[in-house]
């Protein structure tokens, strides 16, 4: 049990971190200038899921992917997200397309590096505390 809270707290800090990415990319105009329309707002409403799917996403670092490798880790459990969000989020629940590609051509690039922020992050943290 303890292990499986680590790996949430640990995917939580990295979504955190991977939302202030996201956002200060949009407010501060980077994702517009590669053509990828993402610029949210910082409200809670936008923030609170991120955090608790950030979190289920990191129970990923339970399993044992390239151990003592935490980069090469973290990079290989934000494929997940990744996937999901280009595959399925995307085309299903928005009306974006496959890989979001209705937000420009470099989305899905941009949803890699953002996710890559996540599970680097993520993979670190929970480093940190030992496990």
């Amino acid at each position: 049990m303890r292990a499986a809270s680590l790996a949430f707290a640990a995917g939580a800090v990295g979504a955190l971190l991977n939302s202030l990415a996201v956002w200060a990319a949009g407010h501060y105009g980077l994702t517009a200038r590669i053509g990828v329309a993402i610029h949210p707002s910082f409200s809670a409403a936008w923030l609170y899921p991120r955090i608790v799917w950030g979190g289920l996403w990191g129970l990923l670092l339970l399993l044992p992917l390239a151990p003592g490798r935490t980069l090469i880790r973290g990079l290989v459990v934000s494929l997940g997200p990744s996937l999901a969000q280009l595959l399925f989020f995307f085309p299903q629940q928005t009306s974006h397309g496959l890989g979001g590609l209705g937000l420009g051509l470099l989305t899905p690039a941009a949803v890699l590096i953002f996710n890559a922020i996540w599970g680097i992050s993520a993979a670190y943290w929970i480093r940190s505390t030992g496990r």
